[in-house]
């Protein structure tokens, strides 16, 4: 690691900021930038001197979260015109069809969250989502995860192959399962309930989108169906 590097790692380590690392080591704020970019002990320092900044200047604060507000709506309605101009070739794949259509009906839509996370007991549902995530949109399968709700009769490691195999999910990627605690009825769901899900903003931007734009596409329909 090259000598000025290193100090200013040192320093940032003391909590010094980047102005301060800057003067002291005559170093471009771009440059400390890239060099701390992945380091996640600097963010939380970074977010350390931003609260203390904050708690001194509350001014600067409330004008900090309206700049950050309203960038963050940038984005979002950046990702929802993205979505627009996709639909027009998108809405011709009954792949992609099928996706909107089980996530407009079993998928997670608070528009708060990040999660694009659809539950269901059916594995073809579950099998057919993945495939939508993954041959459609193009999503890597490091990127999807799962997890199972188990009745407390049932085999961690038995419910998790038969949906691996059930649903194209390879066993890495599913998390920790949920047991139902208590006394259940015999008549059930015999293996559990798989939750699959995404972490994403855009991609929940996104689906949300579709999903409106969609319900567009089949009420025009109808209504040329009833002239």
């Amino acid at each position: 690691m090259r000598k000025d590097k290193e100090k200013a790692f040192e320093l940032r380590r003391k909590n010094k900021s980047y102005k301060s690392i800057g003067r002291e080591l005559h170093i471009p704020l771009s440059t400390l930038a890239g060099w701390f970019r992945n380091e996640l002990w600097s963010q939380d320092i970074r977010d350390k001197l931003g609260q203390e900044a904050s708690l001194a200047f509350p001014d600067k604060l409330k004008r900090m979260v309206a700049a950050n507000k309203k960038r963050w709506a940038y984005i979002y309605k950046s990702y929802r015109q993205e979505a627009t101009a996709e639909f027009s070739k998108l809405k011709h794949d009954p792949l992609f069809l099928a996706g909107i259509m089980l996530y407009w009906g079993e998928g997670e839509k608070k528009s708060k969250s990040s999660l694009v996370r659809l539950a269901n007991s059916e594995p073809e549902m579950i099998k057919i989502f993945n495939l939508f995530l993954r041959k459609t949109l193009g999503i890597s399968s490091e990127k999807v995860y799962a997890w199972l709700l188990l009745y407390p009769d049932l085999i961690d490691s038995v419910q998790k192959n038969f949906w691996s195999k059930s649903a194209g999910l390879s066993l890495d990627q599913f998390k920790k399962s949920i047991y139902i605690k208590g006394r259940h009825p015999t008549k059930r769901l015999s293996y559990g309930v798989c939750t699959i899900f995404v972490s994403s903003r855009a991609l929940k931007e996104r689906m949300l989108k579709w999903i409106e734009l969609y319900q567009d596409f089949l009420r025009s329909h109808a209504q040329s169906l009833e002239k």
